[in-house]
């Protein structure tokens, strides 16, 4: 029987950290140990490292996936590992994992099998901490918002304007809405409020886009809580909290080193949620990490339609880093869900029609890959098919998607890397490194001075295949008040379903005729964007009917269990 991940990340031979960075070229002076297994990352490195050539920016992406994933996060480690069978070194940096997840049904964020991130246990559990730094800064300026208002309100924020929630890092439903300040009057000013997950703060979503720690700090003073009144902006600044959340994010903004199960460099580091922010991970390690190899390999969230759309117009906007390949990960079995024909649910087992020989229901689904190949390279950017396959396919199925790949302008590779680690990617990894050497002209999706509407509408139509936008009329005030209060230059990160390339998460494939509502619109300003809300987002999971934190424990030899 194939090993658990947990077992296989066990068994691991892990080199001592200290021999990654050095391989990375990274000396002592810039490392801040965090046990035996991680290292903390100077923000020094950057300047120190600047004069080193650049490595080749590889961004891995996926079709719409069904509710399993389809091994975007194995697929990006399984590439790194790869391309040092090919004679290439390579860095990889992904995002930190939420608890939510790893303690709910959707598991970790470490890969799986034989392309896994170690230590497994920590990567999914805590790591140094920055989760609940991100957490804390949050709350604090949670905590100083509603002290503001029992101390009189002196700003004269409007209590039914307040945007600002609390967070916490793990699946709670019965923390979505809540009623704070109950009790007497020494107990705060009762009002509305709510939790949302860690992953999905602004605080994180900042965290991830900032370049320096003094760019942090402007950052955090630019968050809006609220408004007054007179609809003006109340931010962090003002109510005198963006100092100090600075501070308890000061060790938090310095990204993470781990190795794979191979030993490739694994540079983890902030962890914004995919559906309401950009779902990357942080700039900081991939700027550092472009000056520690010939290829640096990052993952961006959900499909490319979402995670890497985000990754073009918004993260390489903030960097001013530029891709040279992109990789989309498809599976057979996600190829036929997107058929129609059947159906796939979180935690049950797949249907055994789905796992049947049927090329052409592979071709039936084919829709959903050709238009995320294309969402890809309207971006200017060479792009890759590669196949995360399974037991379960058929070489008649690969060589459906190969054709459909190769007949979108792709190239296309097989990867068996789950299973065979880098060893069983080789032959992405050669496809990678052919298509990051070729010419390419990267090009964002919109210019900065384009109006808000604009933008949204450039993304519907041309990323999503919407004939248009309908607005809710909060919708449009909103946006009419954001390009009044200078926020029509900032970018666009679209929250809306990562099911679907449309707003109903129902419909698969590529839909045609359907217009994307936009019910609301919010303005994330300390991250730098603006955000429309396109159906009902889940900002804080519920636990399932049998969730994984039931199976964990301790065994006899006080090792971790039950940790998928």
């Amino acid at each position: 029987m194939f090993p658990s991940n947990i077992e296989i990340a066990r068994e691991a031979a892990r080199k001592p950290i200290e021999d990654i960075a050095n391989e990375m070229g990274l000396g002592s002076h810039l490392l801040e140990p965090y046990g035996r297994d991680v290292m903390k990352i100077s923000l020094d490195a950057m300047e120190e490292l600047a004069d080193r050539p650049r490595a080749k920016y590889v961004v891995v992406t996926a079709i719409t996936p069904t509710p399993l994933g389809e091994g975007k996060t194995t697929t990006t480690v399984g590439l790194g590992q790869g391309m040092r069978h090919i004679g290439k070194n390579a860095v990889i940096t992904i995002r930190q994992a939420s608890m939510g997840p790893a303690l709910g049904i959707k598991g970790g964020a470490a890969g799986g099998g034989y392309s896994q991130v170690v230590p497994m246990e920590k990567l999914n559990l805590h790591l140094t901490g920055d989760m609940h730094a991100v957490t804390a800064a949050h709350n604090l300026l949670s905590a100083m918002l509603d002290n503001h208002l029992y101390r009189g309100n002196a700003l004269g924020i409007d209590p039914h304007s307040i945007t600002w929630r609390r967070v916490l890092d793990v699946n709670d439903r019965a923390l979505r809405n809540i009623v704070t300040g109950l009790g007497g009057s020494a107990d705060g000013v009762p009002r509305e409020t709510g939790f949302d997950i860690t992953a999905a703060s602004e605080v994180m979503a900042t965290l991830s886009l900032t370049t320096s720690l003094r760019d942090l700090r402007e950052r955090m003073g630019r968050i809006v809580v609220g408004y007054t009144l007179q609809g003006e902006p109340v931010t962090a600044e003002q109510l005198d909290t963006a100092g100090a959340m600075t501070v308890l994010l000061r060790e938090a903004i310095k990204p993470n080193l781990l190795q794979t199960i191979e030993n490739t460099p694994a540079i983890v580091h902030c962890g914004p949620f995919g559906n309401i922010a950009t779902g990357n991970s942080s700039v900081l390690a991939d700027l550092i990490a472009l000056r520690c190899g010939d290829f640096v390999v990052t993952e961006a969230g959900f499909g490319a339609d979402m995670g890497a759309e985000r990754f073009f117009n918004i993260k390489c906007r903030t960097s001013g880093e530029a891709p040279d390949a992109a990789v989309v990960v498809a599976t057979v079995r996600a190829l036929k869900a997107h058929s129609g024909k059947f159906r796939i649910v979180a935690g049950k087992p797949l249907p055994a029609e789905l796992l049947a020989e049927n090329p052409d229901d592979v071709h039936a689904g084919a829709a959903n890959l050709v238009k995320q190949i294309e969402n890809v390279r309207q971006h200017g950017v060479p792009c890759v098919v590669a196949v995360n396959s399974f037991s379960t396919d058929h070489r008649s199925e690969h060589a459906a998607v190969r054709d459909i790949a190769e007949g979108a302008g792709a190239r296309f590779a097989v990867s068996s890397h789950f299973t065979d680690g880098g060893r069983g990617a080789i032959e992405l990894a050669e496809a990678v490194a052919e298509a990051a050497h070729e010419p390419s002209q990267f090009r964002l999706l919109y210019p900065d001075e384009a109006t808000l509407r604009e933008k949204i509408e450039t993304i519907a139509t041309r990323i999503y295949g919407a004939d248009g936008v309908d607005y809710s009329a909060a919708a449009t005030r909103a946006l009419d008040t954001y390009e009044r209060a200078g926020f029509g230059r900032m970018p666009i990160c679209m929250a809306k379903t990562h099911l679907s390339l449309s707003s109903d998460p129902a419909l698969k494939g590529a839909p045609t005729g359907w217009r994307l509502p936009v019910r609301e619109v919010r303005a994330s300003a300390g991250a730098g964007y603006v955000y429309p809300i396109c159906g009902d987002m889940r900002t804080m999971p519920g636990l399932g009917s049998d969730p994984a934190a039931a199976h964990m424990d301790l065994d006899a030899e006080d090792e971790t269990v039950g940790l998928f």
